[in-house]
């Protein structure tokens, strides 16, 4: 299976001061390709309806380089390791069509049973669904 990839054009909205991409739109930006690679690989409507939710509980970003009004850029995403209790989303975000990484991110998460607030092992079919998440 390969790397989900998800293009973002960076608005004006997105810029601060500065004239850059604002630290906290990637956040943004990372949160968009990640649900764009859940609704092509994961059924959530089955997840929902178990009772089941995806929570992220950490994320560790590191900017590389600034991006402009106009840039198209390309956010690469594949789940890139499974615990017991949590699983983590590697995700690069590069110039399109481009080697040249403006931000990567290691976003933590955790399967959450909504009823009981609770994190649950991520083992059998759990473990199954998430699989086609890898690279």
């Amino acid at each position: 299976m390969t790397l989900h990839r998800t293009d973002i054009t960076v608005r004006g909205f997105h810029l601060d001061l500065y004239g850059h991409v604002n630290n906290a739109r990637y956040l943004e930006f990372l949160e968009e390709a990640r649900w764009s690679m859940l609704d092509d690989r994961i059924d959530l409507a089955d997840w929902q309806v178990r009772g089941l939710a995806l929570t992220v509980v950490k994320i560790s970003i590191n900017y590389r380089r600034a991006a402009s009004l106009g840039d198209k850029l390309e956010v690469r995403s594949a789940l890139s390791e499974m615990r017991r209790k949590s699983a983590t989303i590697q995700q690069r975000v590069f110039l399109k069509n481009t080697d040249t990484l403006v931000a990567d991110a290691d976003v933590t998460f955790v399967v959450v049973d909504v009823k009981s607030e609770k994190a649950l092992p991520i083992e059998g079919d759990i473990a199954e669904a998430l699989n086609v998440l890898r690279s």
